[in-house]
This record gives C-alpha cells, sequence and structure tokens, in this order.
C-alpha cells in the first residue's frame, strides 16, 4: 500500500486522490501539517530524489513570500528546520511506495506507470 502524504486542501493532492481511488489504488494519506514528517525521513525523501532542490515547490506563494536570506539552506537541518517551519514548501503530493522508493507530484501518466495502471 503506498502512503501519499500532502495537504487535503491542496487540488493536486485531490487530484491525485480522485486517480487512486479511480484505479481502486489502495493508499493512506498523511496530511503533514497536522502529522510532521520527522527530519531524517525529509533528508531520505531528498537524497532520494537527487537533492532538496527536487523537494521543494518553489512556485508556491510560500516560497515567493520568505525572505532572500531564507531560500539558501546550506545544509540538511537548515533545510528541515525550513520544511519544519514552512510544511507547504514541499511538493505535492509525496508519495511513498511499500518498498520504499519516493516521487513527488501528480500527473495521470505519471501515476499510470508509478502504479502499473
Amino acid at each position: 500500500m503506498a502512503t501519499l502524504y500532502g495537504l487535503p486542501t491542496c487540488d493536486t493532492c485531490r487530484k491525485a486522490r480522485n486517480w487512486l481511488d479511480r484505479f481502486e489504488v489502495p493508499y493512506t494519506f498523511v496530511d503533514y501539517r497536522a502529522s510532521p514528517v520527522p527530519a531524517a525521513t525529509l533528508k531520505a525523501w531528498a537524497q532520494q530524489l537527487g537533492g532538496w532542490e527536487a523537494l521543494i515547490n518553489k512556485s508556491s506563494t510560500t516560497w515567493r513570500n520568505l525572505l532572500p536570506q531564507r531560500k539558501n539552506p546550506g545544509t540538511d537541518p537548515e533545510w528541515t528546520l525550513l520544511l519544519k517551519e514552512y510544511p507547504a514548501l514541499i511538493r505535492r503530493p509525496v508519495v511513498l511506495q511499500e518498498d520504499g522508493s519516493v516521487s513527488v507530484g501528480f500527473s495521470d501518466n505519471g501515476f499510470k506507470k508509478l502504479f502499473g495502471r
């Protein structure tokens, strides 16, 4: 069973959840504002995705409103602190597969490949 991390009010997360429901893919949804993701998990996701940049939604209003000095964290602890403070910066949704693989974002074709539908 996959775990979908996101925000319940996010349109992209809603689309992803609707897709999973339509194709009867079992999943668990985790609201990462209500259940914050541990720093070690965020770091592991970033490593799997190829770096922190792949995990961050730089097109979000939250990112655009950050002070310039906050937009260039230099260390893993700085990144995790930023994401703990601003969970909306995490690209949505984050999909964690049973095998531990991680992907971010939603597209119909991407989910078809990811879930073999």
